[in-house]
């Protein structure tokens, strides 16, 4: 498809605007862009896949942390590699194995946000893993009995607790 703009250049970039509920579809290429001041503000040269991915990295760090330990992200540091947590949000990559731990503060709210939990589980076949999905039954029932102990909920409780007695007499009887 040819850019709207020009007619000579191939569209490169499809823009969708809405103004006041009205919505306007355009496809440009990358040159009628920059002259119409459509590049994605902040980037240098167009689009790039690592500015927008950064996006999600350069959240508000104080609406996850309220630990005045914690340093801030221009802060942080990787004293292995020397890679700092800004330009980790630019190229999204680490430089070492040892970024892991020393941003690790702000890794787990990300993790959440991106893949929606912190926990990597995997996959269970479900004929041959009905074994596998009930012990993470049971993980999962232990976590939710414990919390309900902590909060005082002794009927839930209790409730949970014939129903983990329950399934571990069948796994037994496997």
């Amino acid at each position: 498809m040819q850019c709207q703009e020009c007619g000579k250049r191939p569209a490169t970039l499809h823009f969708t605007k809405i103004v006041n509920g009205e919505k306007t579809e355009f496809r440009i290429c990358e040159s009628c862009a920059r002259e119409k001041g459509e590049i994605i503000p902040g980037t240098t040269g167009g689009f790039s896949i690592h500015n927008l991915l950064s996006g999600f990295l350069d959240f508000n760090p104080g609406s996850h942390s309220q630990n005045p330990t914690v340093k801030a992200p221009e802060n942080l540091r990787c004293e292995e590699c020397g890679i700092t947590y800004s330009q980790f949000s630019k190229i999204g990559r680490f430089g070492c194995s040892s970024c892991y731990k020393y941003f690790n503060d702000r890794l787990d709210p990300l993790f959440k946000r991106v893949h929606g939990n912190t926990v990597h589980v995997g996959k269970v076949p479900k004929r041959a893993g009905s074994h596998i999905q009930v012990k993470r039954k049971l993980d999962e029932l232990r976590q939710q009995l414990q919390e309900r102990i902590l909060q005082e909920e002794f009927e839930e409780a209790a409730g949970l607790r014939d129903e983990i007695r329950e399934l571990e007499k069948n796994i037994s009887a496997e």
